[in-house]
């Protein structure tokens, strides 16, 4: 997968109303393609998600979605195509700042019982990709090994026929001193 999702919406945070806003992103025709591409799919048939933002007050802002898809994997025991389903919630926390976070070589101290993803998402510009979070949370819940119905993986049997011990060769050396 690359690093960049292929398909970017962009909102100007700075335009956003009080009330906040709702968002609906239908991915359709090249875009679908290149959403496959990127995930290393063999194809996307459906992908909608609903986006709502908020302003929450001295630049930090609300982003919550679902995200439904629809797609087609590759078995990883029989290479069939296997039909997926995607349904997933999310939400993150903005907060819009002037100029980068520097990046201080210190130990950072959490509150007790804080986790990094408890943060919000810093972000320089108030042009915000809302494609992006959706993107990368689509490929998280993305199955890395899936099967069709029945299909089950079968490791060869220890003693199969045609596989020599690597270390064949040095028993025979000791037997010959």
């Amino acid at each position: 997968m690359t690093e960049k999702p292929p398909v970017e919406r962009f909102v100007d945070l700075g335009r956003l109303s009080d009330a906040g806003e709702e968002i609906d992103l239908v991915l359709k025709g090249r875009d679908l393609e290149a959403v496959a591409q990127w995930a290393e799919v063999r194809s996307v048939e459906a992908f909608r998600a609903r986006i709502d933002i908020a302003r929450k007050g001295g630049g930090y802002f609300h982003y919550e979605a679902e995200i439904e898809a629809e797609l087609t994997q590759d078995c990883v025991v029989t290479l069939d195509p296997v039909p997926s389903h995607i349904d997933k919630k999310f939400s993150r926390e903005l907060h819009l700042t002037r100029t980068p976070r520097r990046v201080v070589p210190e130990i950072e101290v959490l509150a007790p019982g804080a986790a990094d993803d408890e943060a919000p998402e810093e972000i320089t510009s108030p042009l915000y990709d809302i494609a992006g979070p959706v993107l990368e949370e689509f490929s998280l819940a993305i199955d890395p090994y899936p099967r069709s119905a029945g299909a089950a993986f079968e490791s060869p049997a220890d003693g199969e026929a045609g596989r020599e011990n690597p270390f064949a060769v040095l028993k025979s050396l000791k037997t010959g001193l």
